[in-house]
């Protein structure tokens, strides 16, 4: 069952995740309306949904025009979704709730371009919204959605769809652990149980945790980063916290996470554009791009990158991509392997010419060297998740750096290998060993190589990392690839602790 599901959240991209995710949330919302389960009628669910759309669209056009952004309709239409499962839905006939839905509808918007630094919005579009509506027309959001009983099981099993894709359920526990705590203690202790079942059932605590805390541009870049985050706005969730008169609510809760993601987050977006096109390897190109300013980031690194396109498919506008360059180079380098039957982004990905723009931001990612020059590392590629090998190979060959890694580099043929000079290099440079590993049945072995037939295995493992249990092991591939690699590890004694995984961007 989880391989099926893991096939599916890998051909879709979490921005159409989410977006799917909150229309079936609609949709069972009408449904249960519509059979008097929920007391909201489906005709004023529908109704403020169409009316949030069409008002985010609008508002999002004109201040992308004035700024000169690169409009993103996915994330228009998740902001409005967002909106509607979280304010009470209108009547054509309640002339006041639409002015409400209008209004922030038009802040949700106006907020990411306002409130903006190098490119990038500071707060949660949607949160930032109801919080100023609450202050300045004195409306609030009731999270209704969130917070329902009869919704709770589609709201849960759709989010852990959401915290698996984006792997992201650290920061969930985090919040959960940190807002559930704080609940008890300023609830009524002599029941605590009865307060747990109250903040479960009925409070928006899952939905909050799975849609609106884990929205990619305002969480901050690293797994260490994002515990902190996630436990401080749980521990300022609970209603019972306030700061003189004003008392906490969701909303405000996470705009005061947001300030501290921020501050502990890289800030900018960069306008990229095209030097030249290579071929990489069979099926597989590197973009060379040059940045308008220096782009400061780790080896292994990865970053969000959006591509205007007249008709997306459904995986979007957008995509994550290791940046393959070294910190060191002065371009900017992303490898792309290409398939039959490719995206649209990809396809308008091969019809760039130089000169072209691509906009990239939101760094992150923890899949970067060790701070210790004596430790022992072994990297396992496969395809093009040797990217962030790239990175690592050519910054340390840069720097003139010895480290004592092995490289396990697998792909089907000879011809697919990428970036092989590199890694020559790093060889002579740094005493990086690189083994090329082909998998294609009956493959012969090219001379000049060191290369071997077959599959990267634990026998592999052991006869090609006889030191295996002194090492840190780095993995990069396809998330099945990954997977495996990480049980061969474990079933021959290496320690957890001792196995990073890259989340693979280019998936996401």
């Amino acid at each position: 069952m989880f391989t099926v599901i893991d096939n599916f959240l890998n051909r879709i991209t979490m921005y159409r995740l989410v977006l799917y995710y909150l229309v079936f949330l609609l949709i069972a919302a009408s449904i249960f309306g519509f059979f008097g389960i929920l007391h909201y009628s489906p005709l004023a669910i529908i109704f403020s949904a169409l009316i949030l759309i069409f008002v985010s669209w609008v508002v999002n056009e004109l201040f992308s025009r004035v700024f000169g952004a690169q409009p993103n309709v996915e994330s228009v239409y998740i902001t409005a979704f967002i909106l509607a499962l979280i304010i009470d839905p209108a009547m054509p006939s309640e002339t006041a709730k639409i002015v409400f839905l209008i209004w922030a509808a038009v802040w949700a918007m106006a907020s990411k371009y306002i409130f903006a630094a190098y490119k990038k919005h500071i707060f949660n579009p949607a949160a930032f919204a109801v919080a100023l509506t609450a202050f300045t027309i004195n409306e609030s959001a009731s999270w209704w959605a969130g917070g329902n009983l009869p919704m709770m099981f589609f709201v849960i099993a759709g989010g852990i769809l959401v915290a698996r894709k984006m792997r992201r359920f650290h920061l969930v526990f985090a919040f959960l652990a940190a807002g559930l705590a704080i609940s008890v203690l300023t609830g009524d202790l002599s029941n605590p149980f009865a307060t747990l079942e109250k903040a479960l059932l009925h409070a928006p605590f899952f939905f909050f945790a799975f849609v609106m805390l884990t929205e990619p541009l305002t969480t901050p870049p690293t797994r260490g980063l994002r515990i902190i985050y996630g436990a401080i706005v749980g521990l300022l969730f609970a209603p019972a916290v306030h700061l003189g008169t004003v008392y906490s609510t969701p909303e405000l809760s996470l705009l005061a996470g947001n300030v501290f993601s921020y501050l502990v987050s890289p800030k900018k977006k960069y306008i990229l554009k095209l030097l030249r096109k290579e071929v990489a390897g069979d099926g597989t190109y590197d973009f060379i791009f040059k940045p308008e300013e220096k782009v400061e980031f780790r080896a292994g690194q990865y970053m969000e990158w959006t591509l205007g396109q007249d008709k997306p498919d459904s995986r979007g506008n957008r995509r994550y991509f290791t940046i393959a360059s070294s910190p060191t180079e002065n371009e900017i380098r992303m490898g792309v392997k290409f398939y039959d039957k490719p995206s649209t982004f990809k396809k308008k990905m091969l019809s760039l010419e130089p000169g072209n723009e691509m906009m990239m931001g939101q760094l992150a990612g923890d899949f970067k060297l060790h701070s210790n020059p004596e430790k022992k590392l072994a990297f396992l590629a496969g395809g093009i998740g040797v990217t962030p090998f790239r990175s690592m190979a050519k910054y340390l060959s840069d720097k003139n750096e010895k480290r004592d890694i092995i490289l396990l580099y697998s792909n089907r043929t000879p011809s697919e290998i990428a970036y092989k000079e590199i890694f020559d290099e790093a060889g002579l440079k740094t005493g990086m060993r690189t083994v090329y590993v082909l998998t294609s049945p009956g493959q012969q072995i090219p001379s000049g190589i060191n290369a071997r037939a077959g599959m990267i295995n634990r026998e592999m493992i052991g006869m090609e990392i006889p030191d295996y249990m002194e090492r840190t092991f780095y993995i990069s591939g396809p998330h099945s690839m990954v997977t495996a690699m990480e049980k061969a590890l474990r079933d021959i004694g290496v320690k957890s602790s001792r196995i990073k995984t890259d989340f693979f961007p280019g998936f996401a």
